[in-house]
């Protein structure tokens, strides 16, 4: 091999990495205790705003969840003296943007805007912040919004998922509510808004951060101008119940009937994102499963066939955490998935990570690292983090020194430490019919829930053919359904049960025409069923089930290539 052959087999050594220059930001606080933070950044004409508070959806009163995101979504929605349309369109005029939203741990108030429109900026920021109206019919108007938003959320599978894993992990912690409830937005009135936003909104549990093309004399005198007749209030405690202790292993499987794909998720409770394991825990996640490059992407996708990916996620908020394996296989291999997923957990916990592992991880991490911070909004979201977490002001300078202080024996006691196969919590979201037998062989502790996360007993063999006479003579009847689409249309049907020689049989009449019920199946309080129906000269088949509690009944209908069509209804005979 001559010199030239030899040069191209070998790629190129990485140049050095290139320091990373941090703006000087200029920080204060205000005489009501508004923290300000102000990095001025000239290189082009535009300045970013967020206004974030240390109290988020965790902190929402109990029995209330999604207070918070209604409150934030409705601020641009009109204040004292402007309409939600004067918002819009005068923030339209100048091409800047509003906005306004929350996570379990904070809440921002962002914006963005050429500097000549900085005044006029800061102006809105504060009449939202400090005067929200909440006009009736606007909150109305969103509490209607958020239920059909929370009606398609129900016909996703990684909805469902996240939403049972979190329950699941974080016990009695608010972390463990990801979403508001039908009966919670119904509590919900203009009154409860004003009174909450009057407790959450304070500036002693605030930070103002302003980046962009400033001078922050000028911009400090205004924000004071401001905000200097906000007053101090007492912000939300951080008082809640831990997350529970986890000893074994135990599955929870959200029924899907007909389901063509079971969404894995496999999780341990984890870490804060303050905690000093945090550098070693990122490193042996991006090992594992960060990327397409990671190990379970390279063994569940490139080896087995069995997903278009397979991920790992470092879930790190302010009072605790979670870390997961997940990824959506096909129905029959499921059990095939699992089998791989515990193999890789335990593998990285009992073999060190290779010197090749390692150093690609950090140099992937540091290679993305500074691209984060190119831009404004970037920018200004690293250092929102840094003052909501309460990470060290210098973070951000001595990121990429951190992570190549970690060792492979350091990732190796964080993996053992962290990752605990065998005290996981296995949540799926597929068609249990097919897939409880597969994840017998990991565990003997499941427990089954229908779609709305109610709990489903699991009927056994011995008892089936008694419960099965019981529930069919309590299915029978005439039922009124009000079917929603994924466009918010409704549909009313007629669903008719009735007792035959040969069992329990049904039909669905509707505008989209008539279907009998092929072979239903009753499992306690549920149903399912196949039928067939004419849609514009063409003949489609669907799947139905659905959850019977005294006289009412939820459930959806499956219809290949489509989105899931939803439907509640309640009995009329």
């Amino acid at each position: 091999m001559n010199q030239l052959e030899h040069f191209r087999q070998q790629p190129p050594e990485p140049l050095p990495p290139r320091p990373i220059i941090i703006p000087t930001t200029y920080e204060t606080t205000l005489s009501n205790g508004l923290r300000v933070v102000i990095v001025e950044d000239k290189r082009l004409p535009l300045v970013s705003y967020r206004l974030a508070f240390r109290s988020g959806d965790a902190h929402d009163p109990p029995g209330i969840p999604g207070l918070t995101d209604l409150l934030t979504g409705l601020l641009v929605e009109g204040t004292e003296s402007r309409t939600s349309r004067e918002i819009a369109d005068e923030v339209g005029r100048m091409g800047a943007t509003l906005t306004a939203g929350a996570n379990s741990d904070y809440t921002t108030v962002a914006a963005s805007s050429l500097a000549t429109f900085n005044d006029n900026t800061l102006d809105l920021i504060a009449d939202i912040t400090l005067n929200p109206s909440f006009p009736p019919n606007e909150v109305d108007l969103m509490k209607e919004n958020t239920k059909e938003s929370l009606r398609q959320q129900r016909a996703q599978p990684s909805f469902l998922a996240s939403e049972m894993l979190s329950r699941v992990v974080f016990g009695d912690h608010p972390y463990s509510l990801i979403s508001p409830t039908l009966e919670s937005l119904e509590a919900i009135t203009r009154e409860r808004l004003v009174e909450f936003h009057r407790s959450k909104f304070v500036p002693n549990n605030a930070v103002f951060v302003v980046a962009g093309d400033v001078r922050p004399g000028p911009l400090l005198g205004r924000i004071e101008a401001l905000f200097a007749g906000w007053s101090k209030g007492e912000g939300p405690k951080d008082d809640f119940p831990a997350p529970p202790l986890r000893h074994s292993r135990s599955a929870y499987l959200v029924d899907r009937p007909g389901s063509a794909q079971s969404n894995i998720v496999i999780a341990n409770t984890g870490i804060t994102r303050t905690s000093p394991d945090y550098f070693p825990m990122l490193l042996m996640h991006t090992v594992l499963g960060a990327n397409a490059s990671s190990r379970l992407f390279m063994k569940l996708r490139e080896e087995k066939g069995y997903t278009y990916g397979a991920y790992s996620n470092l879930d790190a908020r302010r009072l605790a955490g979670s870390f997961r394996a997940s990824a959506e296989v096909r129905t029959p291999v499921t059990g095939d998935s699992l089998k791989e997923f515990f193999h890789e957990l335990e593998r990285v916990r009992t073999e060190p990570v290779s010197e090749k592992e390692i150093r690609d991880a950090k140099s992937y991490l540091t290679g993305v690292f500074p691209i984060r911070l190119e831009t404004q909004e970037g920018l200004i979201d690293q250092l929102v983090q840094i003052k909501m977490y309460g990470l060290t002001d210098d973070y951000l300078q001595t990121y990429r020194e951190r992570l190549q202080e970690v060792t492979i024996e350091e990732i190796q006691r964080v993996a053992m430490q962290y990752v605990r196969p065998d005290e996981a919590a296995i949540v799926i979201v597929g068609d249990g019919a097919e897939i409880i037998e597969q994840v017998k062989p990991y565990t003997e502790a499941i427990e089954l829930y229908n779609t709305a996360g109610k709990r489903k007993e699991r009927t056994s063999t011995s008892s089936a053919e008694t419960g099965e006479e019981t529930a069919a003579a309590d299915l029978a009847g005439t039922w009124t359904l009000d079917i929603e689409t994924p466009l918010g249309q409704n549909i009313p049907a007629t669903l008719i049960f009735w007792q035959s020689e040969a069992g329990l049989s049904g039909r669905v009449e509707s505008e989209m025409g008539e279907a009998d019920l092929v072979s239903p199946t009753i499992e306690g309080g549920s149903f399912t069923a196949t039928m067939s129906f004419d849609m514009d000269g063409n003949t489609m088949d669907a799947l139905i089930a659905g959850e019977v509690e005294g006289r009412k009944m939820d459930g959806s209908i499956s219809i290949q290539n489509l989105p899931p069509l939803t439907f509640s209804g309640h009995r009329t005979a």
